[in-house]
C-alpha cells in the first residue's frame, strides 16, 4: 500500500495531520509514503490566481523539498491535471491511499475534487481528507462551532519525525514543469514576501518580540502597518503555517500579554469563522449571500468600463485609493482599512457591481484565501444586510490614516509636490491657484472619475434603503440564523 499525501494550500512538514498520519503508518506498518505536489494547468489559469501566487507555492515547495531531502525523502512536483496525475499512478500502482486536508476552494476546485472522488471510487481508493483548523463540512449552524475550534486550537501540534526509511521516490512519476514557467517562478520577487515554512515561523518570532509593539495603533496606517502588522496571513493562506501554530504561540505570552498581542488575538478568532461562512454558503464566489442583492441597481452605463479599469490600475484621480491600488498591484500586500475602502470606492461611490472587482483583488492579494475573500469583499461591499453599511470615504481615510502624506507620495510621485492641504482633494485647487502653480496637478487629479462627496450624495439613498427593504431583512435573518456564532460560546480575550 503507497500512501499519497497530497499537498495543496498547506505546504509545511511540521503540524500537518494527513503528513503525520502517513508517517504514522509507515512506521507501524512500512508503507511508503509518496509526497505530492500538482501545479494543475487549469487552476493556476484560473483568473483569481496570478504569478505572485505560483512564485510563493514554489518557494515553500523548494523549502520542503530541502528539509525532505536532508531526511532521505523527496518531494514529487508535477505539471499536471490531478485526475490525469492520478490515473496514471493508480495503472502502475493500483493500491495506495490518498491523504490531503479537506479545501475550502474555488469552483474550479470543487468540480475537480468531484471528478477525483468519482475516479477513486470505481477503483476502490480511499481518500481521506482531514478538517482544516476547526472548519467543518456539511454543518448547517453554529451553536457548539466555537467549542469546537477552541478544542482544535487547543491540541498538541503535530510534531513528525521525517527521518524514517520509508520515503517512495520514483522521478518517472512527475511531469516537468514547462520550461519558461519554471525560470519564471524561480526568479525571485524582492517587492514580494517570499514562500516557506521558516520565513512564517522567522516573521512570526519578530512579531511576538517586538514587531507587535505598536500593532493596535499603526493597524490602520496604510505605511506603518507594513511592520507594525504581523505580515503572517500569506502563510497561513498557502499553508506555511498552522493556524494552531500561531494561536498557540500567541496564547505562549500568558493572560498578562500586552494590548498589541490581545488585540491581534480578537481578529485571529475570526479567521476560520470567515472560511466557515464559505464553506457553509460557496455559491458567494457568483452570487451575493444575501439573495435580496441579486438584482440591486448597479450601473451599467458605457462608462462602467473605462471606471473599473481607473480603479484596477490606480488611475481615478482619487489620491489615497490610487496609492492604495498601486501599492497592492505593486506588493501583494495591503492592511484591512485599505483593502475595505477599495471595495467601499467602487461600489459605493462608483457604485461597480462587487463582482467585477473581486477577481482583480484576488489576484493582487499574496494572501489570498477564497474562504475570507468572498465574505469579506460581500461584507464590505454591504450585500449581506446583516452587518453595518460602512461607507469609507476616501479623503477621510487619507487625513486620519496618511497624515503628512507619506504614503500617498511614495505611491503617486506625479502629485508629491503637492502641500497636503492639496494632497488629498487635488480637485478642490481653485482654479486661480491652479494657474499660479509652478507645477501644476495632472489633470486626472483635477477631474477624478468620481468626486466623492458628489459621488456619496447621489448613492447614500439608494444604498440605505435597498437595505431597509423587506426581502434583504428576511435574507439577513436566514443568514444570521445559519453562519452566526451564539455570544455565549466567544469569551472575550483578556
Amino acid at each position: 500500500m503507497l500512501t499519497v499525501v497530497w499537498f495543496k494550500r498547506d505546504l509545511r512538514l511540521q503540524d500537518h495531520e494527513p503528513l503525520h498520519y502517513a508517517v504514522t503508518l509507515a512506521a507501524d506498518k512500512g508503507y511508503p509514503v509518496l509526497p505530492l505536489y500538482l501545479f494543475e494547468p487549469d487552476i493556476m489559469a484560473d483568473p483569481h490566481h496570478s504569478e505572485r501566487h505560483w512564485r510563493f507555492v514554489w518557494q515553500s515547495l523548494l523549502a520542503m523539498q530541502r528539509t525532505l531531502q536532508a531526511a532521505g525523502g523527496e518531494l514529487h512536483v508535477s505539471y499536471d491535471n490531478a485526475v490525469a496525475f492520478f490515473r496514471r499512478l493508480i495503472e502502475t500502482h493500483p493500491h495506495i491511499e490518498v491523504v490531503s486536508y479537506a479545501e475550502t476552494g474555488l469552483h474550479c476546485t470543487f468540480e475537480r475534487d468531484k471528478q477525483l472522488s468519482a475516479l477513486f471510487k470505481g477503483h476502490n481508493i480511499n481518500w481521506r481528507e482531514f478538517p482544516y483548523a476547526g472548519v467543518q463540512r456539511g454543518i448547517t449552524h453554529r451553536r457548539t462551532w466555537h467549542q469546537h475550534w477552541q478544542k482544535v486550537m487547543a491540541e498538541p501540534g503535530l510534531i513528525t519525525d521525517l527521518h524514517h526509511p520509508h520515503w517512495y521516490i520514483n522521478k518517472n512519476l512527475v511531469n516537468r514543469v514547462p520550461g519558461d514557467n519554471a525560470a519564471r517562478l524561480h526568479q525571485p520577487d524582492d517587492t514580494k514576501q517570499p514562500g516557506g515554512e521558516h520565513h512564517a515561523h522567522n516573521l512570526l518570532a519578530s512579531f511576538l518580540n517586538d514587531r507587535h509593539t505598536h500593532y493596535h495603533r499603526h493597524i490602520s496606517s496604510p505605511l506603518a502597518s507594513f511592520n507594525s502588522c504581523s505580515r503572517l496571513s500569506p502563510y497561513l493562506a498557502w499553508g506555511n503555517i498552522s493556524l494552531r501554530q500561531l494561536y498557540q504561540a500567541l496564547n505562549s505570552a500568558g493572560s498578562k500579554r500586552p494590548r498589541s498581542l490581545s488585540a491581534f488575538a480578537s481578529r485571529l478568532h475570526w479567521h476560520c469563522h470567515f472560511i466557515q461562512k464559505f464553506e457553509s454558503e460557496c455559491e458567494q464566489e457568483f452570487r451575493p449571500v444575501n439573495h435580496a442583492y441579486k438584482h440591486f441597481p448597479y450601473r451599467d452605463d458605457d462608462k462602467v468600463e473605462a471606471d473599473l479599469a481607473a480603479w484596477k490600475t490606480g488611475t481615478t484621480g482619487i489620491p489615497m485609493v490610487d496609492a492604495c491600488m498601486r501599492c497592492v498591484n505593486h506588493t501583494g500586500y495591503l492592511n484591512f482599512r485599505m483593502r475595505a475602502m477599495l471595495v467601499s470606492f467602487l461600489t459605493h461611490y462608483l457604485l461597480i457591481d462587487w463582482r467585477l472587482g473581486v477577481r482583480h483583488l484576488a489576484r493582487q492579494f499574496l494572501d489570498f484565501e477564497p474562504g475570507i475573500h468572498y465574505p469579506q469583499f460581500q461584507m464590505q461591499a454591504g450585500v449581506t444586510g446583516t452587518n453595518t453599511l460602512r461607507i469609507y470615504n476616501p479623503v477621510k481615510q487619507a487625513e486620519d490614516n496618511d497624515p503628512d502624506g507619506s504614503f500617498i507620495r511614495q505611491w503617486i510621485p506625479e502629485i508629491a509636490h503637492l502641500p497636503n492641504e492639496e494632497l488629498f482633494a487635488p480637485w478642490r485647487i481653485p482654479p486661480l491657484t491652479h494657474m499660479a502653480m509652478e507645477h501644476p496637478a495632472p489633470e486626472r487629479y483635477l477631474h477624478p472619475v468620481a468626486q466623492p462627496d458628489d459621488a456619496i450624495t447621489r448613492h447614500r439613498d439608494l444604498l440605505w434603503n435597498w437595505r431597509k427593504r423587506d426581502d434583504v431583512k428576511r435574507e439577513a435573518r436566514r443568514i444570521l440564523h445559519r453562519h452566526s456564532i451564539p455570544a455565549s460560546q466567544v469569551k472575550p480575550n483578556r
